[in-house]
């Protein structure tokens, strides 16, 4: 190789060199201006459009997904809840037609507890009054007999008592002291009649409850105690009254040998 063709040589070489580093400045200069250059508005708005529609695309898929899954686990709670709510349901209503019923039975035992012991107690009552036991009250007559010019007999005083009783006289007393019931006894004495042991003296006052305009009839019917008591040399008098107290009562005596048969 002659000198001249390595003159040529390195000429190119240099020249080469040149160029290439002029490219590489010019591709960087080019960088730094796009670096540089600001995005304008609409690639903006494309960009975070792209952004959007991007997430919205995942949130989207993340939310079929989650609720595909709870939607699932939602369905399946609500059954086990919608089943057990149906059990509590059925035993609560069972439990209600038993406490209703057992209401109803006491309800029923009651009423008829409460009935029995009524009409005991109604019959006890009665009783008591037959028997002259205890003060009563309610309408009657009032049968006054004075002795004028004889003596009153114990057959027109037990003869009175008995019709009095026989048309409904519910209780009886001569004078407010002696009770007549069905086991009184009369007897004859000087200066009047002992009732039950007690001695009773004109003017007899015979006081009887009971429907008054019936008791009053059975005094005064023919040939009934009025006719009889007049006979005796006796006055009567006979009042209906809408209200009268009987206050005088018997010693309730204890049995000493009669028990309830079983």
């Amino acid at each position: 190789m002659t000198d001249d063709d390595a003159t040529r040589e390195t000429h190119e070489q240099h020249e080469q060199h040149e160029q290439h580093e002029h490219r590489g400045r010019g591709g960087l200069g080019a960088l730094g201006r796009l670096a540089g250059a600001r995005p304008s508005r609409s690639q903006v708005v494309v960009a975070v459009l792209l952004a959007l529609v991007g997430f919205a695309a995942v949130t989207q898929i993340r939310t079929a997904e989650d609720d595909t899954s709870y939607s699932a686990l939602r369905e399946q709670d609500l059954i086990d809840v919608l089943s057990g709510l149906s059990g509590t349901s059925q035993r609560t209503q069972a439990e209600i037609a038993r406490l209703r019923q057992a209401r109803d039975e006491l309800q029923s035992e009651s009423s008829r507890r409460r009935a029995a012991v009524e009409q005991a107690q109604g019959e006890v009552d009665d009783l008591q009054v037959l028997a002259g036991l205890v003060p009563v009250t309610g309408p009657g007559i009032r049968v006054t007999i004075t002795e004028e010019t004889g003596t009153v007999t114990v057959s027109s005083m037990l003869d009175l008592v008995q019709d009095l009783r026989t048309v409904g006289a519910e209780a009886m007393q001569v004078n407010g002291t002696a009770r007549i019931v069905a086991d009184t006894s009369v007897e004859a004495a000087i200066g009047g009649l002992v009732i039950d042991g007690q001695l009773v003296e004109s003017p007899y006052v015979v006081d009887a409850i009971g429907v008054s305009n019936t008791l009053a009839r059975a005094v005064e019917f023919g040939l009934g105690p009025r006719q009889q008591l007049e006979a005796d040399g006796a006055s009567v008098e006979v009042e209906e009254l809408a209200s009268l107290d009987i206050e005088s009562v018997r010693k309730q005596e204890t049995l000493q040998y009669a028990e309830p048969a079983s």
